[in-house]
């Protein structure tokens, strides 16, 4: 999964379009790339950290209606497993179903850079084996808020809230990337705002606040800690310091400096919150949904600090070498790596 992108990015040639202009193309080669992410991240079998936590959850729904309580319980997710139920698909159908989602927005995300192979390779070790094939639901969030984003980098902010809105119908807590709309807008700002403050009001109400107390119970009150909560922060924090370093070297529109501005004042503020909050599993599942800016700035950043070729072939391959050192010692010493190993793929359960 990680050496197909990395060969790829050493050979890739960069994408070069207009400083500004987001133009995504996704040619035949990367429909097949995101067939494989699909059935790898969907049928996979017993992989990955909360597998049984989801497998039991859907066999609750089999047998409990529970449906009636859709606006509760993260609906967009709720209706992958009534469709799978009605068809007597079972978990792997909704799995393949959020794969789909996911493995789309990372491909699109992807598409919209100037090295997209590399920016796949970036992506492998944590957003698609970690979030992709551990945190479901997250997963599927986080798959329509990487379509949103390009959209933003368009200056199309409607688009963008349209499809947060979506993600947070998947998991809630995708709510909270919502004023990076207000925040990224160049034009008519003040109405932006505006109308964003009353979407991210509406959602709140509609989706979130029901679940704030039990989140602040189960996460604050109860002082959960995440394991490796640090170093996934700090993967975050260096891109947002390198892109705060040389933003003026980031040929990237107005729209696009402002959101990924903010991206990094957030990612180094989670690092620094990560120190005095009580519960680092709250701060590390938020910054999940900043994981993108590893994508964004590694894909540029050949061409930010390299100034002739070899100099940027050069920078392709340390950044490949820093991601296939983490996927390295992650999959060699993490304390959950063992949920992720054996991987293990549905259709040949039955075979072998």
């Amino acid at each position: 999964m990680f050496l197909v992108p990395a060969l790829a990015a050493m050979q890739e040639t960069v994408m070069r379009t207009k400083v500004g202009a987001v133009t995504v193309r996704v040619p035949p080669a990367w429909w097949w790339i995101m067939g494989v992410l699909t059935l790898l991240v969907g049928w996979r079998h017993q992989v990955g950290g909360d597998w049984f936590n989801y497998l039991g959850n859907f066999q609750n729904a089999v047998y409990e209606s529970r449906f009636k309580e859709w606006w509760v319980r993260d609906p967009g997710y709720r209706l992958l497993e009534w469709v799978s139920i009605q068809n007597d698909w079972g978990i792997h159908a909704v799995n393949l179903m959020s794969g789909a989602i996911f493995s789309f927005g990372l491909v699109w995300f992807c598409r919209s850079l100037p090295r997209p192979w590399l920016a796949l390779a970036v992506g492998v070790p944590y957003l698609v084996i970690i979030l992709g094939m551990g945190y479901s639901r997250q997963g599927v969030a986080l798959g329509c808020m990487m379509v949103g984003l390009v959209a933003l980098g368009r200056g199309e902010v409607l688009k963008f809230v349209f499809w947060a809105v979506v993600g947070a119908t998947f998991h809630k807590s995708a709510v909270l990337l919502l004023p990076m709309a207000a925040l990224a807008a160049t034009q008519r700002r003040g109405l932006t705002i505006a109308w964003v403050a009353v979407v991210v009001f509406m959602s709140y109400g509609v989706l979130l606040e029901d679940s704030v107390a039990n989140l602040q119970s189960g996460y604050l009150d109860a002082q959960m800690q995440s394991e490796g909560a640090l170093i996934r922060l700090a993967m975050n924090a260096v891109p947002a310091v390198l892109l705060l370093w040389k933003r003026d070297r980031f040929a990237v529109s107005l729209s696009q400096q402002r959101l990924w501005f903010w991206f990094a004042i957030a990612s180094l503020g989670l690092f620094g919150v990560y120190f005095v909050s009580s519960s680092s599993t709250a701060v590390d599942r938020v910054g999940l949904y900043l994981l993108p800016i590893q994508l964004m700035v590694f894909s540029y950043l050949p061409e930010v600090l390299g100034r002739s070729r070899a100099e940027r072939d050069n920078w392709v391959v340390l950044i490949l070498v820093y991601y296939a050192a983490v996927e390295f010692v992650w999959l060699n010493f993490a304390g959950h790596a063992y949920a992720w190993l054996p991987y293990r793929f549905y259709p040949l359960e039955s075979v072998f």
